[in-house]
């Protein structure tokens, strides 16, 4: 793949997982690894180029979760504020030639690797159009996540004063905005409590909750 044409995937990492009764649901079982590898390892097994991991709370233990992946740590000390900040320090670290950023949310294990694929050649297709194009996965009408932002916007992502994420850029520019229909609800399946996570298993049979 020819540099210009690489979309970097800046994987969210660094959250407390507040809602989860005091543990990392990142570190939590999925199958045979921690939850986090799995979707960096899937992530990996995409065509995003190149991959960050950005780490915050309990960052050793989330780097040792990852050791000898192919991927790109970066630190984020002000985690702590909010997730805009993880998605600034992403974006701040990403490669100047990368034609955008698919922004991954890394309590999102059922996503394949074919669907972030999808997403990123919608990507490359609308960017061929539209420089400042921002791709947003639907499934039946409801948005998920990944969302994949242009290039065009690294200036303004950095300059976000929000602290729950990219929400208000896409709001700002609907001109810019392609929705993607998804084939499965795997975009909008994340795990935010101990609730969340035992109906996942239950739903995964190869994975087991400890």
């Amino acid at each position: 793949m020819k540099a210009p044409e690489r979309v970097a995937a800046i994987v969210l990492a660094a959250g407390a997982s507040r809602r989860m009764g005091g543990r990392n649901k990142l570190l939590l079982p999925f199958g045979s690894q921690p939850l986090v590898r799995h979707v960096v390892t899937t992530i990996l097994a995409s065509r995003a180029d190149p991959v960050l991991v950005v780490l915050g709370h309990e960052a050793e233990a989330v780097r040792a979760a990852l050791a000898e992946l192919p991927v790109t740590f970066v630190h984020n000390p002000r985690h702590a504020e909010g997730m805009t900040t993880s998605i600034q320090a992403g974006v701040a670290a990403a490669p100047a030639d990368v034609l955008g950023y698919m922004i991954c949310l890394s309590d999102l294990p059922l996503i394949e690797a074919t669907e972030y694929d999808r997403l990123l050649d919608a990507f490359r297709e609308a960017h061929a159009r539209d420089p400042a194009c921002i791709v947003v996965p639907e499934f039946e009408g409801r948005r998920g996540n990944p969302v994949l932002f242009a290039a065009h916007y690294r200036t303004a992502i950095l300059a976000e004063e929000r602290l729950t994420g990219c929400r208000g850029l896409v709001q700002r520019h609907p001109e810019h905005v392609v929705r993607v229909p998804m084939p499965t609800d795997h975009i909008l399946q994340d795990i935010d409590t101990p609730e969340a996570f035992a109906a996942l298993t239950e739903r995964t049979p190869g994975q087991t909750p400890r």
